[in-house]
């Protein structure tokens, strides 16, 4: 059991970065509706023991199945603040498939607040600077992937990179002020 309990969880899969004296950040693959479902109910029980909230950054791929993207902006509202961006949008226009998975979210769901920053970057830092240290940022649907495919090109682009300089940031934004 103590062998099982030591092992590193693999890059990707609710890897947890930070969490001390600021946001937990887990990185996450999950980018079909189950997944999603499932991420998002198991860090909701971290972020009650936390007394903070669930935050979820995610996006849909472009040139894959459109049917579910209006699913995953509906489960997404099981967090208390959604942040849709881009994924991997392969040669379809980030901001169409934007626009389909807001079509799935209910315009007035009661508990989720949510809004659109295309940007994946940009969206992680403004996730991990908004939210409280006290929070569980979830980045859903690219896991470990060290890119970012757009028309045809694959940019390098690491979730777990740009949360831990969106951490960094708050951090040295905190000490400064």
């Amino acid at each position: 059991v103590e062998a099982v309990e030591a092992l590193a969880p693999a890059p990707g899969r609710m890897q947890q970065i930070g969490g001390q004296d600021a946001p937990m950040v887990v990185i996450d693959y999950a980018h079909t509706p189950d997944a999603l479902e499932k991420t998002l109910g198991a860090l909701r029980q971290v972020a009650t023991e936390r007394g903070g909230a669930v935050w979820c950054v995610f996006g849909c791929g472009g040139d894959r199945d459109p049917g579910k993207r209006p699913q995953m902006g509906a489960i997404a509202q099981m967090a208390d603040q959604v942040i849709v961006t881009s994924d991997n949008p392969r040669s379809e226009e980030p901001g169409a498939i934007i626009a389909q998975i807001l079509a799935g979210m209910d315009q007035d769901h009661p508990s989720a607040k949510h809004q659109a920053i295309e940007d994946r970057a940009a969206a992680i830092l403004w996730a991990v600077k908004h939210a409280g240290k006290q929070d569980v940022i979830l980045l859903a649907g690219k896991g470990h992937e060290p890119y970012q495919e757009i028309k045809g090109k694959k940019m390098p682009f690491s979730d777990a990179d740009h949360a831990a300089l969106a951490l960094t940031a708050r951090l040295t934004m905190m000490r400064t002020h």
